[in-house]
């Protein structure tokens, strides 16, 4: 008896070879992996196969029993609906369960009926807080109207909703709070005091009589009767607060609480790309797979409505002819000529090129915008009231022409370029995004060379205390402006150009209408603008606590205004794509803008002198000093104990730690990677095994003959000799396990 060879268990545990089964192509494959391995490895491995092939059959039978009583005990913790059996079954595994309850003791009784009911109300608990989502209904019916790709938009938007409103609530609950209860609460308030040429800050807010178009320039710009409020970092002038029994360091909790949301929105970015990451690398992985799911396992058959089910379909249609086309654009990559390439990799060479030159030329338009109108508001002439109101606006408007010119710019050329859907909306997204943030870097860059410049050499305040005594509260009068100037740039271009032109494509029959097709919910331009929104209100929440307030009610009703503007608007779009890569690839943008509005506070926290007539921070010459400051008030242990996590020692030994562990989890995803592609290939094989088996099986029936006419009418009968089943045909113990005759060791494959 050979050694390589597969063997089968009768009834009496007996081992016989079976040559049919040495023809199968999972174990022709396992041969041919042997052949290749080195001579040791063959040496060693024959060794175990003669060692263990007296007991192959037992070590397979009881490993057959290892896993049939894993999976027993798994299916026993999923709940009946949750298991992929028919109603009949799973009525008999409901029934087999209750007879096997009888036979507990009432202790064990009471564990499983508390453990249902937990879990019973874990879901309905579930089911309850799924519902209460914000704008539930309206997504899904965005999504059967629109597929997928749009709905990652809308998604997208309500995250942020959600997210700016926590953001809120912290600066709230901390920050304000405290300074409104302290009055009530016989709380002793301790305001910043530091008496020096530093400190004296004339604030701009107007007494007495004011035309009624100043209260419009003051609310659009947050001077004037908004500088001295709770918008703005310069009302917080306050040190400590003295409660009757503990005292409140405003200080440190606005700085703390700086820090606490820009770790919350990291926190709460990465763990919803995690989630959108591995959907996208499963569904990446096999195409094929993606298209049996949606055929065979896509529809969900508790959809009762009609309504529910047209969204359903519809549904399905746009994710099928997204696969179609993705399938179709990689065929065409494929079939390319090295003329193509090289004529294609030179085209997209030179329109880089001139997108580079584009971008440079916007960002020294912005920083000459912005150091004009610095200029303008420092003198005391004043023009009339448009004319003050464009320098006001002067950086903004020169941001949000560019910001509207380059996008249109960067999607026609992305044409010529030949990218993929997917990736087209990708790296036009990447080009705008950078022109974008990067022009907020311009912008605050100009603000804060006037800020840290004196005209008389050396600053004696740290800063420019003649021309920003506040400086705090004008760079947060600059984001203030940002957003309240973005929100009326997105509802003008709603309401007067995407409504006329709908209605010029509907009443008018001319030259100009049929040129304008119907328009098409620009993805790229929108999540842009969401983006831009959202690195603005993180830059602007440490000068301005109630950005995030402001910036929840703008993308509330930006929701509706994008929603009306899709619906009566808009058109499905031509080339549609997947959402599961375009929400991951929106969290990625998200997050490279939470990484360059940490840059600019950072900066103004740890090296920029802070202002000396406001804020909380009067009495430190830099934000940061509250902390230090703070330690060393603390008990000996607990300050030593702080100090040593401080040092430069713990740093390296905690970045050593980060390094190993980074180490370890990388090798245990390489290690998952192979057992997912040995799984993989084993799938296969067994795939190629059926239809192998299928073959022989036409082949045995065609070498047995024609039976009568009279046998179609006999009853089968139950003896699997004389049944020609897929299962009986070839040997009467085709039923038993199956095993190969080696040992098993790690990398073998089980047929």
């Amino acid at each position: 008896m050979e050694v390589d060879s597969v063997f089968v268990t009768d009834h009496s545990g007996r081992i016989s070879s079976n040559p049919l089964l040495d023809q199968l192509p999972s174990y022709q494959s396992l041969l041919y992996r042997r052949k290749s391995s080195t001579v040791g490895s063959k040496q060693r491995g024959s060794s175990r196969a003669r060692v263990g092939s007296s007991g192959s059959g037992k070590w397979g039978i009881n490993t057959f029993v290892r896993l049939t009583v894993k999976q027993k005990s798994q299916t026993e913790k999923r709940h009946i609906r949750e298991l992929a059996k028919p109603m009949a079954e799973k009525r008999k595994h409901k029934k087999q369960c209750a007879e096997d309850a009888q036979k507990l003791s009432s202790w064990q009784q009471w564990r499983q009926s508390t453990r249902k009911y937990l879990r019973r109300m874990r879901d309905e608990s579930e089911e309850w807080l799924n519902s209460l989502k914000l704008w539930r209904g309206d997504i899904h019916l965005i999504e059967g109207m629109f597929g997928t790709g749009i709905l990652s938009y809308f998604s997208f938007l309500r995250f942020l909703v959600t997210l700016n409103f926590f953001i809120f609530l912290l600066m709230f609950g901390f920050v304000m709070l405290p300074i409104i209860i302290a009055p009530h609460a016989s709380g002793n308030i301790t305001f910043s005091q530091n008496e020096s040429y530093c400190s004296v800050y004339k604030s701009d807010s107007r007494r007495g009589l004011v035309n009624y178009h100043k209260y419009i320039t003051d609310l659009l710009s947050g001077e004037g009767f908004l500088e001295q409020t709770y918008l703005f970092y310069g009302f917080y002038n306050v040190d400590k607060i003295h409660f009757s029994h503990i005292t409140y360091n405003l200080a440190l909790a606005y700085l703390l609480v700086t820090i606490g949301y820009l770790f919350l929105s990291l926190i709460w970015i990465v763990k919803r790309s995690a989630a959108g990451f591995k959907h996208n690398l499963i569904q990446d992985e096999d195409c094929f797979q993606s298209f049996c799911n949606k055929i065979f396992a896509g529809w969900d058959f508790c959809i009762t409505s009609e309504n529910a089910a047209k969204l359903k379909k519809k549904t399905l249609l746009y994710e099928l002819k997204t696969d179609l086309e993705d399938e179709k654009i990689k065929q065409k990559i494929a079939e390319r000529t090295h003329k193509e390439k090289c004529r294609l990799y030179f085209i997209r060479l030179i329109l880089n090129l001139f997108v580079i030159g584009v971008l440079a030329a916007c960002f020294y338009c912005i920083y000459l915008a912005t150091i004009f109108s610095q200029k303008a508001q420092m003198t005391d002439q004043k023009v009339n009231f448009i004319v003050d109101l464009i320098y006001e606006y002067l950086p903004s408007i020169v941001i949000t022409f560019a910001n509207f010119i380059t996008p249109v710019l960067f999607s026609f050329i992305i044409n010529f370029e030949d990218y993929s859907p997917a990736f087209e909306i990708r790296f036009t997204l990447l080009r705008c995004v950078f022109m974008r943030l990067t022009s907020i870097v311009v912008l605050l860059f100009s603000v804060w060379s006037r800020i840290t410049k004196c005209k008389d050499g050396p600053c004696i305040c740290g800063y420019n205390h003649d021309v920003y005594p506040c400086w705090e509260t004008h760079v947060g009068q600059e984001m203030y402006k940002l957003t309240i100037f973005d929100f009326i740039v997105i509802v003008s271009v709603t309401i007067f150009v995407e409504f006329p032109r709908k209605l010029l494509l509907r009443y008018s029959s001319s030259a100009l209408a049929k040129w304008m097709s119907q328009q098409e919910f620009s993805i790229p331009q929108n999540v842009l603008e969401i983006v831009y929104g959202q690195t603005i209100c993180w830059i602007g929440t440490f000068y301005c606590p109630l950005l995030p307030a402001i910036c929840t009610l703008k993308y509330f009703f930006i929701f509706y205004i994008k929603k009306v503007s899709l619906i009566k608007n808009c058109r499905p779009a031509t080339r549609p794509f997947r959402a599961s890569s375009s929400n991951f690839f929106f969290l990625g943008v998200l997050l490279i803008g939470l990484t360059l509005a940490c840059v600019p506070v950072i900066a103004s926290i740890a090296q920029i002198n802070c202002s000396q007539a406001c804020g909380p921070f009067v009495n430190y010459n830099t934000s940061w000093g509250v902390v230090p400051a703070t330690v060393y008030q603390l008990p000996e242990g607990v300050k030593k104990l702080l100090l040593a996590l401080s040092s430069e020692a713990f740093a390296v030994s905690c970045f050593v730690l980060t390094c190993l562990a980074m180490f370890y989890v990388i090798a245990l995803a390489g290690a998952h990677k192979r057992v997912i592609n040995e799984l993989r290939h084993q799938l296969e094989m067994e795939g190629r095994d059926r239809r192998f088996l299928i073959q022989k099986l036409c082949q045995a029936q065609k070498h047995s003959g024609v039976r009568s006419p009279q046998s179609k009418f006999q009853p089968r009968r139950s003896s699997s000799r004389s049944s020609p089943s897929y299962h009986t045909s070839f040997a009467t113990n085709f039923s038993d396990a199956v095993f190969l005759a080696h040992a098993a060791p790690s990398s073998s494959t089980q047929v």
